[in-house]
């Protein structure tokens, strides 16, 4: 470590500044982030890029490059959680599990009940059905124990039973009605 490098009252640098602008400006240009993601990448690469790197810098790092973020526009959660909440659903994904990985995202439950706010269940349950071949997809003869598979299938993806129920015996004209129509039967 250089001499610019060490600070007597523990304060970071102007070289550990620009570097906190630097290496946020990489990762949000690289994909949205959430700023927990953020923070905990800048926390992680200071440590290993500054020998002897004291807690109040870093934490000084952490902020300088949180600010950064927000100031260009580049770090907004709320935007995070609707973009991600809703690419999830049109994935086949259940409102249960969107809420879990934005919340392992550091995502406050509030956004998350925001961006979760127009997202259909039974629509991201049927996508999910027409990906795995089950309900009105299925392509093989229904028995007991295909049912309870299929069944299975839809409550290790977050859906609930009701919602399972419906997908499973529905027809596939009411299927492909509600994925034109976005859920709206």
């Amino acid at each position: 470590m250089d001499e610019q490098e060490r600070d007597t009252d523990g304060d970071a640098t102007p070289r550990m500044l620009a570097w906190a602008k630097n290496s946020a400006a990489y990762r949000l240009s690289r994909r949205m982030m959430s700023e927990y993601e953020l923070v905990v990448a800048i926390r992680r690469k200071a440590r290993q890029k500054f020998e002897a790197i004291s807690e109040r810098q870093v934490e000084r790092l952490v902020e300088t490059a949180l600010q950064f973020g927000r100031q260009v526009g580049a770090l907004d959660d709320t935007a995070y959680a609707g973009v991600k909440a809703r690419s999830a659903a049109r994935a086949g994904k259940s409102k249960r599990m969107i809420t879990r990985k934005l919340s392992e995202k550091g995502i406050a439950s509030t956004t998350i009940g925001e961006a979760l706010h127009e997202t259909d269940d039974l629509r991201a349950a049927v996508v999910f059905a027409r990906k795995r071949a089950l309900g009105p997809y299925r392509r093989v003869e229904l028995d007991l124990q295909r049912r309870q598979k299929e069944f299975a299938a839809f409550a290790r993806n977050g859906f609930a039973q009701d919602i399972a129920r419906r997908v499973l015996i529905m027809e596939m004209d009411e299927a492909e009605v509600i994925l034109l129509d976005g859920g709206q039967i």
